[in-house]
């Protein structure tokens, strides 16, 4: 069989984000609007979003499910640390997401993982 005679379903993004600044990992709502804003720029279609703060300081956690699939994020604002996992198929873009949230957290480095999710054979 052929490379070409493959496709996949969807992309998985897995993006750990390093040196952030403490207050940009604290606040859910303001969380909650910029992986609204990545979806968006992503073209996925937001089925529902939940996020949970800890506590005042402390990380937080959420997802934004998507008819495509979805973006979760954890944080760790002691440590200036985000797991940022977007996973997208159909027409939707999720490096145009992690675009958008890497310019506004502004993490002094990232470490990216790019994983094709659901290869299966293409009709001929």
């Amino acid at each position: 069989m052929t490379a070409a005679a493959l496709r996949h379903s969807g992309t998985h993004l897995i993006a750990d984000l390093h040196g952030v600044a403490r207050g940009k990992l604290c606040d859910a709502g303001a969380i909650d609007a910029l992986l609204r804003q990545a979806a968006a720029a992503a073209g996925a279609t937001i089925v529902y979003s939940h996020f949970h703060a800890f506590g005042p300081g402390q990380g937080i956690t959420g997802v934004v499910l998507l008819a495509e699939s979805h973006i979760s994020i954890h944080t760790w604002p002691e440590l200036g640390f985000a797991a940022l996992d977007i996973f997208m198929c159909g027409q939707a873009e999720p490096r145009r997401a992690l675009a958008l949230i890497e310019a506004s957290l502004a993490p002094v480095s990232s470490a990216i993982q790019e994983l094709p999710r659901g290869y299966s054979v293409a009709a001929q």
